[in-house]
């Protein structure tokens, strides 16, 4: 089935995401919109969805016109989509989420679940997925989640599947295996968008690329594109792609971690007499496979878990026992690894978000009052020196894209006298331009003599920025590297592989 975008425009007030935009996917074909966040794809998607009404343009599927009043129409005319964030429901099984919104019925309205099992192994056979139609989400892996959303879509016969940043949530293994799924669904005739910011990941599986730039299509390229080429397009400039730095100049050892240990609410153990030094001036990158206790152990530092032993201790004070306040109080800077959740309050503003910590004390309020000008004069000048782009500092932060996000988060935790920074997954779901300005407030940070604790699951990013690496396998450090280490060797540190 052809798809094509016509003219889309699409307003939120003042404020244009998308602006005439033309893209056409022919049938069989993987067209990537490649773009930053906050570029307008997602938005795109979203009116072909029915999720958004266009104020202009149209939608042609294989020439006719398309009027979508919500995501069942479009669904009936053969598109679906693969959220970012899956619209999976975690206490019911395969089968009722594939069958959910159509369910098959039988004799006198009864839920025909079996018609639901038969679909989920048939298309899980075409496709060699594996799936148990009666295993639980909740149960599942985030691969095997994603592909749940894939044979839901396909249960309402697609024939035009968007995939809306398939790879954010998935390892780098589970990664080429959805991009060998994309090319199975265009060898079977599937037309497919694919929007990412990704550029490995686009040259690696697109025929076309269209790139958006603040919601207008600024070019189109080959997958044989360079990565320079790609990210110039993406953000309207050159872009620097590896981290630039001089050599680490490490002072004296400013937090000292030893015998941390801890178990979960199920009395597994998390942490398991971790030792780590981490000096002025140095970063020190925590590699390792997700799950190995790389969170438990940035938690742990930051006041958010219980029941530790063992000892954390910030130039001779310790920290173990103090409440995160305390710790935030005693110079520590903290960028979670879920933004969304724990690095943000959605529905505060720019601003609100900016002084969080600091709203009950100087130079931001006096007593029981804020100083409204004083807030209002900071946030303006963070969101320029942080480039947050926005419709202003009275925007709420939950409208904003996933880098101008974690732009706020940074902007607040750096804008204070700091004795320790932590920064974990700090480019999780950003793109290329958000990556190379989070890397560079990290990078100053250091040179300003800051130790910085760095949690990474993306090995470029940790091999790229730290001045040494500690690998973390059940809960324990297993091994402290400089960042020349070969890949293989840090792999084989990763699975818990110690010479």
């Amino acid at each position: 089935m052809q798809l094509e975008l016509r003219g889309i425009t699409k307003r939120f007030g003042g404020f244009t995401a998308n602006d005439a935009i033309d893209v056409v996917v022919e049938p069989g074909q993987i067209h990537a919109l490649l773009g930053e966040n906050g570029a307008g794809k997602s938005t795109l998607m979203n009116v072909l969805y029915g999720l958004y009404r266009a104020e202009e343009g149209a939608i042609l599927l294989d020439g006719v016109e398309q009027h979508f009043s919500g995501p069942g129409d479009a669904m009936r005319a053969g598109i679906g989509m693969v959220h970012q964030h899956f619209m999976l429901v975690p206490v019911f099984t395969v089968a009722e989420n594939v069958m959910l919104g159509h369910e098959p019925t039988k004799g006198a309205g009864v839920l025909d679940l079996e018609t639901a099992r038969a679909r989920v192994r048939e298309i899980s056979a075409r496709f060699g997925f594996d799936l148990d139609p009666d295993a639980r989400i909740e149960d599942l892996p985030v691969g095997v989640q994603q592909r749940v959303e894939i044979v839901k879509a396909l249960s309402r016969d697609a024939k035009v599947l968007v995939f809306d940043e398939p790879t954010a949530v998935l390892t780098p293994q589970e990664t080429d295996e959805l991009i060998g799924i994309m090319r199975q669904l265009k060898e079977q005739g599937t037309s497919i968008v694919f929007i990412s910011h990704k550029l490995r990941e686009v040259r690696a599986v697109a025929d076309v690329i269209t790139v958006i730039r603040r919601g207008k299509v600024v070019g189109s390229a080959e997958p044989t594109a360079s990565s320079q080429e790609l990210a110039s397009l993406m953000v309207g400039r050159a872009v620097e792609l590896t981290v630039q730095k001089q050599t680490a100049k490490p002072g004296d050892v400013a937090l000292s971690i030893r015998g941390l240990s801890a178990r979960n609410e199920q009395g597994t153990v998390t942490l398991d007499g971790v030792d780590l030094d981490i000096h002025r001036g140095e970063i020190l990158a925590i590699a390792g496979v997700q799950g190995n206790g790389q969170t438990e152990l940035a938690n742990a530092i930051i006041g958010l878990l219980g029941g530790l032993e063992g000892s954390i201790s910030l130039e001779g004070r310790e920290l173990i026992g103090r409440s995160v306040k305390q710790v935030l109080d005693a110079g520590v800077g903290f960028v979670p690894e879920d933004r969304s959740h724990d690095g943000i309050v959605k529905e505060f503003t720019i601003a609100e978000n900016l002084i969080l910590d600091r709203s009950d004390r100087e130079p931001f309020a006096s007593g029981l009052s804020l100083k409204l000008g004083t807030v209002r004069e900071f946030a303006e000048q963070k969101s320029r020196e942080y480039d947050v782009r926005s419709q202003g500092i009275e925007t709420k932060v939950g409208r904003l894209s996933g880098g101008n996000q974690q732009k706020v988060v940074l902007a607040r935790e750096l804008s204070r006298p700091l004795k320790l920074f932590i920064a974990s997954q700090p480019t999780r779901g950003l793109d290329v331009g958000s990556i190379q300005f989070v890397h560079e407030q990290i990078v100053a940070t250091r040179d300003a003599g800051v130790p910085v604790l760095i949690v990474s699951t993306e090995l470029d990013e940790v091999v790229a920025l730290a001045d040494r690496i500690a690998v973390m396998y059940q809960g324990r450090i297993v091994d402290v590297v400089a960042p020349d280490t070969s890949r293989e060797r840090l792999g084989s540190l990763m699975a818990g592989v110690v010479a």
